[in-house]
Order: structure tokens, then C-alpha cells, then sequence
């Protein structure tokens, strides 16, 4: 390597020194001096030492970034806006994805640890609290959704689920319906509590009760979404279902479509999250907006922060996402309010002849108002 500077600083006419400050992107290097060490850089193809740089200017220049699951429609979004941030504040990301296993979860996060990364954004919506108390005394800045412990170098991305949720409730009850079930998500995740308490809240607010059987618990899959919609037909025959991701909606809508319902004229479905699917499904899917990029951006910045030391002293760094509703074409005035009475006509052989929609459309009777 000193072989290398010492070729490179002859040639850009510089000090060894010079060439180690600017290639170690140390600020005070002259624009001047650094734009000629890097061409020469560029011109003898030299690529530095990371491993040595890290040890002069005491940074990896490398993120971790943890999600959940990578072939889940919600994270491709994140990790490409992470990326793209990441390249263009000269940094690398160290990527992995936990699929749901704790243990998998603490030796990856204890691998970027061993790499020195700067810095590490667990965006998995699900953490256990001991993993936390692990890590925070490593002194590695952290990024957390929902769940970060109230201590320094840890940041803390608070998803506002409650203002897109009471917005979807509100806009299925502007339609009349007043029996409007919910799909929760695995009930271990704090972010699924979340999304079930926000639905009961914004449904109290409204005056409309909500009963035991009106949520179904689900796994935030499309298989869970499809078991989801015969749990909510047989118990009370709703004619809305807000789901906690778009995942379990695009489930329950291919469930439907096989059983013979409408979507919206007998049954609207509402999702959670927007992920790119949802507004090329048939009919396009109203849901509630957390966006993914905006996501990934919050957390970048609160890991810069963290490092350029522009976080508080005391306490960690709160940060706010806020959800809305998009609005879409999987929604509609309930049944019996708009017109809509005749007969569904369905083609091909659907196996949901138990439904209780078709059901009621065999014996002559009208939808459910």
C-alpha cells in the first residue's frame, strides 16, 4: 500500500500525507490537492484498503441494514432507497434478512459488529427485547422501528399508524357499512398490536362496537389472507375487511375471486403499507400508505446523525412516519345501499359455495345491508 501512495503522490505532486487525508475523504484536504489525487487515483486504478482507512479515520463507511424478509414485496423498496443513499454519501451497506428467527436476527447483527459498521438500521417490525439490551451496550448507533429503547446512540422511527387507519374506518363507514371486520397480523409483533389497537380506536370514535369474532388474527402472508376470509364470512358475514398489510388483502381478494365475491359491490377490502402490487391488482387496491422510501430515507438520516454526532446527548432520537389512505377501486358503498342488487353472475367453478355471500345470492335474499 505505501507503494502505492508514494507512486500516487509523486505523480499528483503531493505529500504521501496528502494522498492518506484525501483518500480518507478527510475534509480538510484542499478541493484543489484532493481533485488531483484522485485523478491519478482514477488513472493508476488504484482501489484503497478499506480495512486501513477505517483504522486512519476510525469509520467503516459501511451501514447495516436488517429487514425481515427480502422476497416480501415491502422491503425491495427500502433496501433500493437505502442503497441508493448509501452511494451517494460514499458509504456500503451490509445487508440480511432475518426471516422471522430471532437467532438469525442477533448473529447477523453480531457479524456487522465484527465488520465495525458505523452503524446498523434494524427495519424488521419485530424485536425481542433482550436483543436490544444486547446490542445497546455495544455502542454501535442503532435504528429501530417502534420498538428502541429510551438510551443514547439509539434512534426511533414511531410509525403513526393510527391517523391512515381512523382514515380508512372513516371512509368505509361514509360508505354504510357498519359490520367491518379486521386482519390482524402475528400478535407478537408489536406493530400488528399497533395496527388491531389503532382499528379498535378509530371504530370507538365512530361509535361503531366492535365485537371478538369482527378480527381474525392472520400472519401478514397471502395464504394467511386467504384463510382470513373464510374465518370472517362464517362469524359475522362482514361487507368491509381493513387487512394489517397489503399481503393479506392480496390473499383474501384471490380468495374471494375463487369463491364467487365481488370486490367491492360485496365485500370492499382496504390494505396496509401501499406496496407497488396493490395498485395493479383487479380492482386496484384502496389502502392505507406507509411509505416505504420515505421509510428508508428517515432511517439513513437518523444513522447520519448518529455518526456526523448531530443527535441529542441525552436520550434517543424520535423520528415520526405518518400513514394515509389511498384511495382506490376495492371499495364501495355497502350492499343495499347502492343499487346494486341483482344477482352476481360468476364464471367457472368457485369452491366457496358454502360462502355465506353466495348463500344469501342462491336463496333469492337480499345482500346484507
Amino acid at each position: 500500500m505505501d507503494m502505492d501512495i508514494r507512486e500516487i503522490a509523486r505523480r499528483a505532486k503531493v505529500s504521501t500525507a496528502t494522498v492518506s487525508r484525501a483518500i480518507n475523504r478527510i475534509p480538510t484536504v484542499d478541493p484543489q490537492l484532493a481533485k488531483r489525487v484522485w485523478k491519478v487515483v482514477d488513472e493508476l486504478g488504484y482501489y484503497p484498503n478499506t480495512q486501513a482507512r477505517a483504522l486512519v479515520s476510525g469509520k467503516s463507511r459501511i451501514f447495516g441494514l436488517v429487514v425481515s424478509e427480502i422476497t416480501n414485496p415491502f422491503f425491495p423498496e427500502i433496501v433500493q432507497t437505502f442503497e441508493n443513499l448509501a452511494v451517494q454519501h460514499n458509504y456500503e451497506i451490509l445487508l440480511t434478512s432475518t426471516i422471522h428467527d430471532p437467532k438469525r436476527m442477533e448473529s447477523s447483527v453480531r457479524r456487522m459488529i465484527e465488520r465495525r459498521v458505523d452503524g446498523v438500521a434494524i427495519l424488521t417490525f419485530g424485536m425481542e427485547d433482550s436483543l436490544i439490551e444486547h446490542l445497546r451496550f455495544r455502542k454501535v448507533p442503532l435504528v429501530f422501528v417502534d420498538v428502541g429503547p429510551d438510551v443514547p446512540g439509539v434512534s426511533n422511527i414511531r410509525v403513526n399508524y393510527q391517523n391512515g387507519i381512523r382514515q380508512a374506518v372513516q371512509h368505509l363507514a361514509a360508505l354504510r357499512h357498519t359490520r367491518i371486520a379486521f386482519v390482524t397480523g402475528p400478535l407478537h409483533l408489536k406493530s400488528a398490536l399497533a395496527r388491531r389497537d389503532a382499528f379498535k380506536t378509530a371504530m370507538e370514535e365512530i361509535g361503531l362496537p366492535v365485537a371478538p369474532e369482527q378480527i381474525v388474527v392472520g400472519d401478514h402472508t397471502m395464504e394467511g389472507g386467504m384463510r382470513a376470509l373464510d374465518l370472517i364470512s362464517v362469524r359475522d358475514c362482514p361487507t368491509a375487511v381493513l387487512c394489517s398489510n397489503d399481503m393479506t388483502a392480496i390473499g383474501l381478494m384471490r380468495e374471494a375471486y375463487d369463491q364467487g365475491i365481488n370486490i367491492p359491490h360485496d365485500l370492499s377490502v382496504v390494505g396496509f403499507d401501499d406496496i407497488r402490487l396493490s395498485e395493479f391488482m383487479i380492482p386496484p387496491l384502496t389502502t392505507v400508505q406507509m411509505s416505504q422510501t420515505e421509510l428508508a430515507q428517515i432511517a439513513f438520516k437518523a444513522l447520519m446523525n448518529e455518526v456526523d454526532g448531530e443527535s441529542p446527548a441525552q436520550g434517543k432520537s424520535e423520528y415520526e412516519l405518518n400513514t394515509h389512505l389511498v384511495l382506490r377501486r376495492s371499495t364501495a358503498l355497502a350492499p343495499g345501499h347502492d343499487g346494486r342488487l341483482k344477482p352476481l353472475m360468476v364464471s367457472g367453478a368457485g369452491r366457496g359455495l358454502s360462502s355465506p355471500y353466495r348463500a344469501r345470492r342462491r336463496k333469492g335474499m337480499k345482500p346484507l345491508a
